[in-house]
């Protein structure tokens, strides 16, 4: 057995282990979802039955994977595409209009040269310019 043999087999058991550990908790809270709401899209209001019911999936409100009420407040069933609408408008908050997000990025630990760039760039009052010429 060559010495990288072992490496990917051990690999592909860890990696096949972790597929089914999610696929057990996902089918943990969409099984209870499926049970709770009409297998209808939130969001476009498909209707989903038969095959096509595994394109219905399950949606975090909140974005944790890990809040999976009982009674299902935390969830809403929406279709794949619907579902990508969803996160792809919780990526983009508040870049697109303007605002930004609640948690942005933290300050850089190196100092930004550009920091005190708007302060200059400011155009200066007509009183102070009067009041140096008449001090001279």
């Amino acid at each position: 057995m060559k010495p990288g043999r072992a490496n990917t087999e051990t690999q592909d058991q860890i990696l096949a282990r972790l597929r089914r550990d999610a696929e057990i908790r996902q089918k943990g809270y969409r099984e209870r979802a499926l049970r709770l709401f009409p297998h209808v899209c939130g969001s476009c209001g498909r209707e989903f039955s038969g095959k096509k019911l595994r394109e219905l999936t399950v949606h975090h409100k909140d974005h944790n994977h890990q809040n999976n009420p009982t009674d299902g407040s935390n969830w809403e069933l929406l279709c794949i595409y619907c579902h990508d609408h969803e996160h792809e408008k919780y990526k983009l908050a508040g870049y697109v209009d303007g605002t930004t997000p609640a948690a942005g990025p933290e300050a850089s630990p190196i100092g930004n040269p550009f920091e005190k760039l708007d302060d200059l760039l400011k155009p200066k009052a007509p009183d102070q310019s009067s009041e140096r010429k008449n001090e001279e």
